[in-house]
């Protein structure tokens, strides 16, 4: 009779994802995951191949937790306010979640979010930009709203915007004057 499973593969990833948020990339090791779950290091590698198929699974698990609350907002009519909500909720997975914002955005490069699942995460945000663009700038319009909140997002982050002012206001004021600026050319 075989033995019972101890842990599961959602189970290794969501240990991985909190220990990567707790003590960053470097602390995303198989011992600590399995320390989390409950079981002997040797136990994960019945789930997973090794660290970097773990660190590759902890970050489409984080895309898919993005994209599925940037989903969430897709609920006015207008694009504009949808880029807004996108944008918004862009900004408090950051906050929530920074290591793995960056883990997604590209900050450790051995760990690439898959093709396909990158496509659906920027889906709601092309589908907004296209509507007020057209499709031949659409994804130009796209690049241009990401580049911009991820460039703000990563200042904030990183302590880079403490020159004064209310940083709140300023994201506001940024992404209305962006927003607004997204029309046919």
């Amino acid at each position: 009779m075989p033995a019972p499973e101890k842990t599961t593969l959602d189970e290794i990833v969501a240990a991985g994802c909190e220990l990567v948020e707790t003590l960053g990339a470097e602390g995303l090791t198989m011992q600590a995951v399995a320390s989390r779950v409950g079981v002997r290091a040797p136990s994960l590698y019945k789930r997973v191949r090794d660290r970097n198929e773990l660190l590759s699974l902890v970050v489409a698990a984080t895309l898919a937790e993005l994209t599925a609350r940037v989903e969430a907002t897709l609920v006015d009519p207008d694009p504009r306010e949808r880029i807004r909500a996108q944008a918004e909720e862009l900004r408090r997975f950051a906050h929530t979640r920074p290591v793995g914002y960056a883990l997604v955005f590209g900050a450790h490069g051995s760990a690439r979010p898959e093709g396909a699942a990158l496509a659906r995460s920027v889906t709601p945000l092309l589908d907004a930009v296209r509507e007020l663009t057209g499709d031949a700038h659409a994804l130009d319009g796209a690049r241009l709203v990401t580049a911009w909140a991820n460039g703000f997002i990563a200042m904030e982050l990183g302590g880079s915007l403490r020159m004064g002012g209310d940083v709140d206001e300023a994201w506001r004021w940024g992404l209305d004057r962006l927003v607004g600026a997204l029309g046919p050319s």
